[in-house]
Protein backbone atom coordinates (compact mmCIF):
# COMPACT_ATOMS: atom_id res chain seq x y z
CA UNK A 1 0.00 0.00 0.00
CA UNK A 2 1.15 3.69 -0.94
CA UNK A 3 -0.22 6.83 1.02
CA UNK A 4 -0.10 9.95 -0.74
CA UNK A 5 -0.21 13.09 0.68
CA UNK A 6 -0.49 16.65 -1.72
CA UNK A 7 0.05 19.97 -0.38
CA UNK A 8 0.80 23.60 -1.39
CA UNK A 9 -1.90 24.59 -3.12
CA UNK A 10 -3.37 28.10 -2.57
CA UNK A 11 -4.65 31.24 -3.95
CA UNK A 12 -2.19 33.25 -6.30
CA UNK A 13 -2.26 35.98 -8.75
CA UNK A 14 -2.41 35.47 -12.25
CA UNK A 15 1.19 35.36 -13.68
CA UNK A 16 2.39 33.90 -9.87
CA UNK A 17 3.85 30.58 -8.95
CA UNK A 18 3.61 27.38 -6.73
CA UNK A 19 5.29 24.35 -6.00
CA UNK A 20 2.93 21.53 -4.96
CA UNK A 21 4.45 18.28 -3.06
CA UNK A 22 3.50 15.02 -2.97
CA UNK A 23 4.46 13.29 -0.22
CA UNK A 24 4.93 9.33 -0.35
CA UNK A 25 4.19 6.89 2.33
CA UNK A 26 4.24 3.37 2.84
CA UNK A 27 5.36 0.42 0.21
CA UNK A 28 7.51 3.45 -1.78
CA UNK A 29 10.17 1.16 -3.22
CA UNK A 30 7.30 0.01 -5.19
CA UNK A 31 6.44 3.38 -7.35
CA UNK A 32 7.73 3.33 -10.61
CA UNK A 33 6.38 6.66 -11.70
CA UNK A 34 4.01 9.77 -10.41
CA UNK A 35 1.97 11.84 -12.25
CA UNK A 36 -0.05 15.16 -11.62
CA UNK A 37 -3.67 15.58 -12.63
CA UNK A 38 -6.18 18.21 -12.51
CA UNK A 39 -10.00 18.36 -12.22
CA UNK A 40 -11.32 21.76 -12.99
CA UNK A 41 -14.99 22.19 -12.06
CA UNK A 42 -17.62 20.93 -15.48
CA UNK A 43 -14.17 19.73 -16.83
CA UNK A 44 -12.77 15.72 -17.57
CA UNK A 45 -9.91 14.95 -15.05
CA UNK A 46 -6.50 15.93 -17.30
CA UNK A 47 -2.71 14.85 -17.30
CA UNK A 48 -0.69 17.47 -16.30
CA UNK A 49 2.80 15.78 -16.35
CA UNK A 50 4.54 12.35 -15.32
CA UNK A 51 7.83 11.20 -14.12
CA UNK A 52 9.56 7.80 -14.11
CA UNK A 53 12.00 6.15 -11.85
CA UNK A 54 14.89 7.05 -14.12
CA UNK A 55 13.69 10.50 -14.07
CA UNK A 56 11.78 10.86 -17.67
CA UNK A 57 9.66 13.43 -17.79
CA UNK A 58 6.43 14.36 -20.17
CA UNK A 59 3.79 17.11 -19.92
CA UNK A 60 0.55 18.36 -21.42
CA UNK A 61 0.89 20.97 -24.34
CA UNK A 62 -1.03 23.08 -21.82
CA UNK A 63 1.61 23.82 -19.50
CA UNK A 64 4.48 22.99 -21.47
CA UNK A 65 7.41 25.72 -20.54
CA UNK A 66 5.66 26.82 -17.56
CA UNK A 67 5.38 23.61 -14.97
CA UNK A 68 8.20 21.33 -13.95
CA UNK A 69 7.53 17.78 -12.18
CA UNK A 70 10.49 17.14 -10.69
CA UNK A 71 11.14 13.43 -7.58
CA UNK A 72 13.28 13.63 -4.41
CA UNK A 73 13.60 9.99 -4.07
CA UNK A 74 15.47 10.25 -0.96
CA UNK A 75 12.22 12.09 0.50
CA UNK A 76 10.01 10.17 -1.21
CA UNK A 77 8.44 13.04 -2.83
CA UNK A 78 6.80 14.40 -6.06
CA UNK A 79 7.00 18.13 -6.75
CA UNK A 80 5.23 20.75 -9.33
CA UNK A 81 6.88 23.68 -9.98
CA UNK A 82 4.07 25.48 -11.56
CA UNK A 83 5.36 29.37 -13.12
CA UNK A 84 3.17 31.59 -15.01
CA UNK A 85 0.15 30.21 -13.70
CA UNK A 86 -3.49 31.38 -15.85
CA UNK A 87 -7.14 31.40 -14.50
CA UNK A 88 -7.26 28.48 -16.35
CA UNK A 89 -4.84 26.35 -14.19
CA UNK A 90 -7.43 26.56 -11.35
CA UNK A 91 -8.41 22.80 -10.17
CA UNK A 92 -8.07 20.61 -7.92
CA UNK A 93 -4.59 18.65 -8.68
CA UNK A 94 -4.08 15.51 -7.93
CA UNK A 95 -0.75 13.10 -7.51
CA UNK A 96 -0.71 9.76 -8.37
CA UNK A 97 1.45 7.14 -7.95
CA UNK A 98 2.18 3.64 -9.85
CA UNK A 99 3.48 0.72 -8.10
CA UNK A 100 5.34 -2.02 -10.09
CA UNK A 101 2.44 -4.24 -10.58
CA UNK A 102 0.93 -1.07 -12.03
CA UNK A 103 -1.63 -0.45 -9.67
CA UNK A 104 -2.67 3.28 -9.15
CA UNK A 105 -2.62 4.60 -5.78
CA UNK A 106 -4.12 8.71 -5.43
CA UNK A 107 -3.89 11.61 -3.11
CA UNK A 108 -6.68 13.36 -1.96
CA UNK A 109 -6.56 16.26 -3.92
CA UNK A 110 -5.04 20.16 -3.25
CA UNK A 111 -6.88 23.07 -4.68
CA UNK A 112 -5.05 25.73 -6.77
CA UNK A 113 -7.49 28.95 -7.55
CA UNK A 114 -5.61 31.75 -10.31
CA UNK A 115 -7.49 34.86 -9.93
CA UNK A 116 -7.09 38.66 -9.22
Amino acid sequence: QVQLVESGGGLVQPGGSLRLSCAASGSVVSIRSMAWYRQAPGKECELVATITTAGTTDYADSVKGRFTISRDTAKNTAYLQMNSLKPEDTAVYYCRGTNLRFINYWGQGTQVTVSS
